[in-house]
């Protein structure tokens, strides 16, 4: 029996995703993949899967599929709503579906728009890799939005666990973004950068799989040296200052080089909690040094391998608790005085 998920609904920013194709800068390529790496990273531990398998991603929409066999798939990312033949699956969770069932994601309107969530696959999407990625790339013209009618070939699941829950990193409030200062930060005047420190910005509608803009109450951050200065090489994380001096921060599809004078660079453990900030949340920047900022990458690093031991499951075995007498097991038993 063929693997295979059938799309029956779609909506816009549907696509398939995983970490992207890096590699191919002086190609004029930037890396693209998921908005979310995070996500990913959840996925892969609740499934326990290779964190490069691909997923599906959806961008504050909805999704509607059947499946053609018994599947396991896993739930992460800005949560939505989940229903599978009229009832409800909770999500950063992983769950085994019937053949022939029909999961119905839709974004969360109490939400706000916007947002990634993520629908995992027990074996991975397994459609045709491109210069080594799965991902969808519109701007390079690789790959395409999902649309009703889709099949996606589904690769062999070497897993059996399901009904397990996950506690994701929090990052659907906005909050505070580390970055740290790069070659061309010094083209900014010292007092333009103590207040893009102090700045309190809100994450503009205005945003795509390129690039975030940013509002903030007052004055621009612009430097007339900097708007003479020659394109170099650019990646998600910096920081451009665009012509009206205000921050645009570049992600996961932005251009291989920029014109724009950037300010700085976001740590790329942080851009999940930038990407997936409900618009109008209000953000601010702390400046790292180099040194911090690896320390910083490295813990993440060493949490997010650690994702798999910290499971749990969604309805407890009283078979398998060993605190099971530490419990109050017959609460509200009428006392024998009574009877």
């Amino acid at each position: 029996m063929s693997r295979a998920l059938d799309v029956i609904r779609a909506g816009p920013g549907v696509s398939v995703q995983d970490l992207g194709r890096p590699g191919w800068l002086a190609q004029g390529l930037s890396r693209g993949g998921a908005m979310d790496r995070l996500a990913l990273a959840e996925g892969a531990a609740l499934l326990g899967q290779p964190k490069d398998h691909a997923a599906v991603e959806i961008a504050g929409s909805f999704l509607v599929v059947q499946t053609t066999c018994p599947l396991r798939i896993a739930l992460t990312g800005a949560e939505m709503r989940a229903i599978c033949d009229g009832s409800t699956l909770a999500w950063n969770a992983v769950h085994t579906l019937p053949q022939g069932a029909i999961l119905d994601l839709s974004a969360r309107a109490a939400s706000g728009a916007g947002g990634y969530g993520y629908l995992h696959l027990g074996g991975g999407v397994a459609t045709a890799r491109v210069l080594g990625s799965r991902s969808a790339q519109l701007g390079a013209g690789i790959g395409a939005m999902l649309k009703a009618g889709d099949s996606l070939p589904l690769g062999v699941d070497g897993g059996s666990r399901t009904g397990m829950g996950l506690t994701p990193q929090s990052r659907f409030e906005g909050g505070t973004i580390r970055y740290v200062e790069g070659p061309q930060s010094r083209l900014f005047p010292p007092e333009v950068r103590s207040r893009f420190q102090q700045a309190r910005f809100r994450k503009d509608h205005r945003a795509n799989r390129m690039g975030q803009r940013l509002e903030h109450d007052g004055p621009g951050f612009g430097s007339d040296i900097g708007l003479v200065i020659l394109s170099e090489t650019v990646i998600p994380g910096d920081i451009q200052i665009i012509g009206d001096g205000a921050p645009y921060v570049l992600l996961a599809e932005c251009q291989t080089t920029g014109g724009y004078p950037r300010i700085g660079t976001v740590l790329p453990c942080d851009l999940p909690k930038l990407v997936q900030a409900p618009p109008e949340a209000e953000l601010n920047f702390v400046l790292l040094s180099l040194e911090d900022a690896v320390a910083a990458e490295r813990a993440e690093a060493r949490r997010r391998d650690g994702l798999g031991a910290a499971l749990y499951p969604l309805i407890r075995d009283p078979r398998l608790m060993p605190d099971l007498l530490a419990y109050q097991l017959v609460g509200g038993v009428t006392a024998g005085d009574d009877l």
